[in-house]
């Protein structure tokens, strides 16, 4: 799939979002500013980029996991959707969870973006829903083992 993007003049010297690895699931997105996220506090944090996705189809910004469990820095609003109407500048809300200020230098990666099917569905009022073995259960009821 090919999905447009495109670079603002802010971002000139910024490598395109991409994948680390072969296997990788998400577009490492990278800071086009420096700024630090002092502990406790939270910033939004610019790349760079726009996108144009298809129909059909959402981005979701999740945190990088080396940031949340070095620094406890990680996306205020994980997984954060880009709804593929939306052509404004991708921007990555952060929040610093850690005890010591979290410094971004320009360019660094601050967290990944996954494009994947997003449908819109017709929700359809009912007096009663089918019967499941988990039924009403949640939050913990299936155990920790």
């Amino acid at each position: 799939m090919k999905i447009a993007i495109l670079r603002l003049p802010h971002a000139a010297d910024l490598p395109v979002p991409a994948y680390a690895s072969a296997g990788a699931a998400g577009l490492d997105l990278r800071a086009a500013e420096a700024l630090v996220i002092v502990s406790g506090a939270r910033a939004l944090v610019p790349t760079g980029f726009a996108i144009a996705l298809p129909q059909g189809f959402e981005a979701q910004v999740r945190p990088r996991s080396g940031l949340a469990v070095k620094h406890g820095v990680t996306v205020l609003n994980a997984p954060g959707t880009i709804d593929c109407d939306y052509r404004g500048e991708i921007k990555v809300p952060l929040i610093n969870h850690g005890q010591e200020d979290f410094v971004i230098a320009r360019g660094d990666r601050i967290a990944q973006m996954v494009v994947g099917p997003a449908p819109q569905v017709d929700l359809v009022e009912a007096t009663s829903l089918d019967e499941t073995a988990r039924g009403q259960n949640g939050f913990g009821s299936s155990g920790r083992k």
